[in-house]
């Protein structure tokens, strides 16, 4: 019989393999769409999901904050349209280890905003994580590409993102918490796409004013609609693993989650990553679970 830490185990590896495939669907479907079509289209499948949770039951937390709320939907999206962004243009297993740089940033943010204590074990866990991001963008000549640049401030604004929640997370329901991610998401993509033909932008931020197209075939609606349902399923994954387990144990098996994005980025073509790769991947892992340690 598998005991409760066995299944919350299993659930975070399920939820890991489910946040993988999610993103190799991302990297199929910016073919056809741009990152920030991809944001506002699962944007708001999220949203129609869950307005039908609220009002299936809805909140009774009073809520106060709305300018918190706000702020957290703002750096959720910042956060997710760069990642979708990485996703298309750099390996996908390179994309979703730079993500999960956030524990690191969390921490520091934490220290500055929330005067939370900063142990000596999350100092060294900081310097062995961004020892890791140096190693995976370029070993010699420590060079920060554009896109992966990117992919760590993509880290850090999921962070900030974090870090907002546990401003709020005793006056707001978590489903109010994240709806107002993905009414974000929604609304700022349709106010880039309106002034997209009217300005000029820079190539380095090209990608954020892209003119919107429908999709026109049936593979791209179901990659959205498939897209939409796994992030869900990844989600309430997720839930469950923490509420059958250890936080710790749950945070271990979570990073199995960028051996999966490796195995399915190769699949789609993406270059197997080289020693100095591998290096920088298993610093980031160390520095994110001691950090998570405290």
């Amino acid at each position: 019989m598998i005991s409760r830490i066995d299944k919350g185990a299993l659930f975070m590896l399920l939820s890991a393999l489910a946040a993988a495939f999610n993103g190799a669907l991302t990297k199929l479907l910016t073919d056809d769409l741009s990152a920030l079509e991809i944001v506002f289209f699962r944007s708001i499948v999220g949203m129609l999901f869950l307005l039908v949770m609220l009002k299936h039951t809805p909140t009774k937390l009073a809520g106060g904050k709305p300018f918190m709320l706000f702020l957290r939907g703002v750096l959720g999206f910042s956060a997710m349209i760069l990642f979708f962004y990485t996703i298309a243009t750099i390996p996908l297993g390179m994309a979703i280890t730079l993500n999960e740089t956030s524990p690191l940033f969390v921490s520091i943010l934490a220290f500055f905003l929330l005067k939370e204590r900063l142990s000596k074990r999350a100092i060294l866990a900081l310097f062995i994580g961004f020892a890791g991001v140096l190693l995976i963008t370029k070993p010699i000549g420590l060079t920060l590409g554009y896109e992966y640049f990117l992919g760590v401030l993509g880290g850090f604004l999921a962070a900030a993102a974090y870090t907002t929640i546990k401003k709020i997370k005793h006056i707001y329901d978590a489903r109010t918490i994240v709806l107002s991610f993905a009414i974000t998401g929604a609304v700022l993509p349709l106010l880039l796409f309106f002034i997209a033909p009217y300005i000029t932008p820079p190539e380095s931020i090209a990608f954020l004013f892209t003119e919107f197209v429908m999709p026109s075939s049936s593979q791209t609606w179901l990659l959205i609609l498939l897209i939409g349902i796994i992030a869900t399923l990844s989600q309430w994954l997720l839930t469950k693993a923490y509420s059958l387990s250890q936080a710790g144990i749950i945070g271990i098996v979570s990073y199995t989650n960028i051996p999966f994005a490796i195995g399915f980025g190769y699949m789609l073509g993406d270059a197997f990553p080289d020693f100095w790769a591998f290096c920088g991947i298993g610093l980031i892992v160390l520095g994110g679970l001691l950090v998570k340690r405290g």
